[in-house]
């Protein structure tokens, strides 16, 4: 507003209104004062609002520092993989030890070669998981020395094997073709576990070794789920019922992957936000590989008794008419086992990991609609 002659405020100069904004609420930093500048026609052109961003101390507040996500319970899975490969390779000691001579030796070994070697792969990731997480916590997490260290551990869990095996077996020809197919064997899990993402790979390691152990676990209720399947006196009933009590094993064998899976990577995923919130974990394809993984492990110790136990099958199946056709019959049923428990426990783990997201949802439905309605006052 111009002054006019005759005003008693006319000998005042024009001054900067300042307005000091020093009332705040709690827990914000004071803003600079407000400066409006007044012009002859009484309107303000000017507003300069600056805002405190660092600390009062001059110093910048950082951020949570973000190192390699490891594994938990790595030495646990390790411990309790290498006790069922040592199980594993002490029964089917027995059981060779206690048949006769001959034939019976050759058929014993064949039959009770997959459960080995599928014990050495779970222990040789098991192992190199652990040693990855030492790397990890002393150099970083460097993908080409997690590697090499774990091609080192498989290669010292098959050494091992291999050499107890030749010790404590029989020195027949079929010791050298299982110590060598189960050393392979440790050295591909080690290979396995050299991968990116520990969590899924100690996922993986423990719902492998639980799905192994529910299989032999399995076997106690297998001859009455045979009388449940109709098994009777006749060729094809028995045929149809080993069937139907074969597919229920890999059902319940992939439901117990998926579930060990995702309750696996949801105490990981806790553990780890609590010792680091701005670390990276797994979404859901990581659920689904890892729901996936014990199947993935069967399929892959098929491949390697194929290819490494080769002469030993060959040998098995040339006994007789009766044993070419079980070696074939046992071969497509650890196919058709492994393809149940990567599809079941996939979609398992996956449907598992679905419900959490939906839970997540509802918990901050109350927290977004108390945002909303503080706005709107």
């Amino acid at each position: 507003m111009t002054k006019q002659p005759g005003d008693p405020n006319a000998a005042e100069p024009d001054q900067p209104v300042v307005v000091d904004s020093t009332e705040t609420t709690a827990g914000e930093a004071p803003s600079a004062p407000v400066i409006a500048s007044a012009t002859d026609d009484g309107q303000a052109t000017e507003r300069v609002e600056a805002a405190v961003d660092d600390p009062a101390d001059g110093t910048e507040e950082s951020g949570p520092s973000t190192g390699p996500v490891l594994a938990p319970a790595a030495a646990v899975i390790a411990l309790l993989s290498l006790g069922w490969l040592a199980a594993m390779l002490w029964s089917t000691r027995e059981a060779i030890h206690s048949a006769e001579a001959g034939v019976t030796v050759i058929s014993l070994s064949a039959f009770a070669l997959p459960g080995v070697i599928s014990a050495a792969l779970v222990a040789g990731a098991a192992v190199a998981l652990t040693g990855g997480n030492l790397l990890a916590r002393r150099y970083g997490d460097g993908i080409t020395l997690r590697f090499v260290g774990a091609i080192g551990a498989g290669m010292l869990v098959g050494l091992l094997a291999a050499v107890a095996i030749n010790l404590t077996y029989a020195d027949n020809a079929t010791t050298n073709v299982i110590a060598g197919t189960t050393a392979a064997a440790a050295i591909i899990g080690g290979a396995v576990a050299g991968a990116r993402s520990a969590p899924v790979v100690g996922a993986i390691s423990a719902s492998a070794l639980g799905a192994l152990i529910f299989v032999v676990a399995f076997s106690r209720v297998r001859d009455p789920l045979f009388n449940l399947f109709g098994a009777g006196d006749t060729q094809e009933s028995l045929v149809n019922a080993a069937k139907w009590v074969s597919r229920t094993e890999s059902l319940l064998a992939g439901v117990v992957a998926g579930l060990l899976a995702f309750a696996y990577l949801s105490w990981s995923k806790r553990r780890t936000i609590r010792q680091d919130p701005a670390a990276t974990l797994p979404r859901w394809p990581g659920y689904l590989l890892a729901g996936a993984g014990p199947g993935l492990f069967l399929l892959l110790a098929e491949v390697i008794i194929r290819v490494g136990g080769r002469s030993l099958l060959d040998l098995a199946s040339a006994l007789s008419e009766a044993d070419s056709v079980a070696q074939t019959m046992l071969g497509s049923s650890r196919v058709d086992n492994g393809i149940w428990v990567l599809f079941v426990g996939a979609l398992v783990s996956l449907i598992a990991f679905g419900r959490t997201l939906g839970s997540n949802e509802a918990e901050d439905e109350p927290a977004d609609d108390a945002v909303a309605v503080g706005t709107t006052r």
